[in-house]
């Protein structure tokens, strides 16, 4: 599948050709450097830049020990973004997150203090997010959408940018929690991580062991990253990839779709976040290669990552082995 430069989307946004050049040579700097400590997840470290750039939230899902801990903290030192973690265990507390207010006797005058949580910071890593409660899991659903919390009746905004990598074990499920669909909404991607390959692999046995260890250096910081978030907002998109995106979420959706597996095999289906989502990480995927504007191959290399958290299959399509990659893989190969 190939771009057709006909008819933009939106052809009345001026497109500085200068800028989008000179930030696509910074993004491959950042990825070029990223790539020096992360070995073997070349599309996991793509799709994870690609969430950051569009401005968004991103889920990781892997099993312990594939450097989902070592990507975050890579990334924060690249882009120079102040970052925090938090470890989610069934005992966390909400104002575990974003703070509390405490008691304060200054000078003979009590009065409430807001004392900010690690929720204040421009890139959190949420790790093992699906072993906090749902109460937990919540309190992070208003930072994450308006970047800001409520605390005494008090809005207090998040720094800028501001983005939550949060983890996910796939298949160690006992004493955990679900995330609710209105919190998967939230991630523009779900990235999955998986085994490296057999080289990659010996690469970093003999990258991690040796008396010396590769360290991430800075190449951007929080003003690049967001003026790069800007940027992206005026990529141009062809009416063809338009096109594409529209018919891949609304064909996803049983009660639109034309294809008698979706109308069969899924029980709800993704949302117009979901476009909105593909339509920026398609922007996003240009920028970081160096291109002037999205194709039908970013369409398809972004469908699994935008929708797969955002539809579900029946119970009796699960039953049959038909998962919502399937249903995604079908639809894609019908872009043309």
């Amino acid at each position: 599948m190939s771009a057709d430069p006909g008819a933009l989307a939106d052809p009345a946004a001026p497109v500085p050709l200068a800028a989008v050049e000179a930030c696509a040579a910074r993004l491959a700097a950042a990825r070029t450097a990223v790539g020096r400590v992360i070995l073997g997840q070349e599309a996991v470290v793509d799709q994870t830049l690609i969430t950051l750039l569009s401005g968004g939230h991103a889920l990781l899902v892997g099993l312990p020990g594939l450097g989902k801990s070592r990507l975050v903290e890579t990334l924060a030192v690249v882009l120079g973004l102040a970052a925090r973690r938090i470890q989610f265990t069934p005992d966390l507390m909400p104002p575990d997150i974003i703070g509390s207010e405490v008691l304060d006797d200054a000078e003979g005058r009590r009065a409430f203090r807001f004392v900010p949580g690690p929720v204040f910071c421009q890139l959190l890593m949420a790790d093992e997010i699906n072993r906090a409660s749902p109460r937990t899991q919540s309190a992070l659903l208003q930072a994450m959408q308006e970047r800001r919390v409520s605390a005494g009746g008090t809005d207090h905004p998040l720094p800028q940018p501001f983005h939550v990598l949060a983890t996910q074990n796939p298949i160690e499920q006992e004493g955990t929690y679900p995330l609710p669909e209105a919190q998967l909404d939230r991630f523009l991607l779900q990235i999955d991580v998986g085994y490296p390959e057999a080289a990659a692999e010996r690469a970093m046995l003999l990258a991690t062991t040796g008396p010396t260890e590769a360290v991430p250096e800075p190449v951007l910081d929080a003003p690049a990253l967001q003026d790069a978030q800007r940027l992206l907002r005026l990529v141009p998109v062809g009416e063809r990839v338009l096109a594409a995106i529209l018919g891949l979420v609304r064909g996803a959706r049983p009660e639109t779709a034309a294809d008698d597996m979706v109308t069969r095999c899924v029980a709800w289906g993704p949302g117009p976040r979901a476009a909105q989502a593909l339509m920026l990480a398609c922007r996003a995927r240009a920028l970081l290669d160096g291109r002037l504007a999205p194709s039908l191959d970013d369409v398809a290399a972004l469908a699994r990552p935008a929708l797969r958290h955002r539809m579900a299959v029946s119970f009796a399509a699960r039953a049959e082995g038909i998962t919502a990659e399937a249903v995604i893989d079908r639809l894609v190969e019908r872009l043309g």
